[in-house]
């Protein structure tokens, strides 16, 4: 028994070269998942993305569960893997999402070997946003505008909107990277688009103050969140809905909280509204 190796040494060289393919195989498939899950996509389209990836390398018994702060994925094979990879920034860029999928396209049409998709979805990973954070911010004002007309205010707050939630964008990006804590920094984008219109209205600037708030917090409001939670609750992805519905509950909840603690103020000052 204690010859059997090296009676037969090349069954171990045979084994070493199939272990290997696995765990590139294997970090393939949790790259691309991380990437789709940091950026914005739903929880059923990774976990089908990383099964698609595992099953046109060869590996069709591979299982994946995924979370909005975690993902778990398993393969069966010469050497059985299980990884974990934990989630820990969450964003919004769908041209990552989009990139990921055009490569998993690739693979499952055989293009790409597990080298070169890891290569390609390290490029993707380690990429800056496709848009400048200045013209965001200009994005962000102008939708500001839009939505105060879409919502039937008057064209003389179209401006006023136009600063205010510009500012307000400015601010949450900016406080976003100084605090730890994300609903921190969405209550206090929301205190700055308040006290703006407030303080608009206060001089004449502004008319309207119910619509110039609104118009101005909608790029503040996580659309894509809520888009994903119910998407992922009509997939059966209960626990990744529950908890995507919960942060936009709570992401709505330090919006809202901001403007009433400066209303609150304002009206204190019997400035009316």
């Amino acid at each position: 028994m204690g010859t059997s190796i090296q009676e037969h040494p090349e069954e171990r060289r045979n084994l070493e070269p199939s272990t290997y393919s696995e765990r590139l195989i294997a970090k393939v498939c949790m790259l691309a998942g991380k990437i789709m899950m940091e950026n914005g996509a739903e929880t059923y389209r990774v976990e089908d993305t990383m099964t698609r990836i595992a099953d046109s390398f060869g590996m069709p018994r591979s299982q994946s569960f995924v979370t909005p702060t975690g993902i778990i994925f398993s393969m069966e094979g010469i050497a059985p893997d299980t990884r974990l990879t934990r989630i820990s920034a969450r964003s919004t860029d769908l041209r990552k999402v989009t990139e990921v999928n055009a490569i998993s396209r690739r693979i499952s049409a055989g293009e790409l070997a597990p080298e070169k998709a890891l290569e390609l979805l390290h490029e993707v990973e380690s990429s800056r946003a496709s848009i400048a954070p200045w013209l965001r911010t200009v994005a962000a004002a102008l939708s500001s505008g839009c939505f105060l007309i879409m919502y039937q205010g008057q064209w003389g707050d179209f401006i006023p909107a136009l600063v205010t939630g510009g500012l307000g964008y400015l601010a949450v990006t900016t406080l976003d990277r100084i605090f730890s804590v994300k609903l921190f920094a969405e209550f206090m984008a929301s205190v700055v688009v308040g006290i703006l219109a407030c303080l608009f209205v206060a001089t004449g600037l502004g008319r309207e103050l119910n619509t110039l708030i609104v118009g101005s917090v909608m790029p503040l409001v996580p659309g894509v969140l809520i888009t994903n939670a119910v998407r992922d609750l009509m997939a059966g992805h209960y626990v990744s809905g529950l908890s995507k519905g919960a942060e936009a509950f709570l992401t709505a909840l330090a919006i809202g909280t901001g403007i009433a603690v400066v209303l609150s103020f304002y009206k204190g000052e019997g400035l009316g509204l």
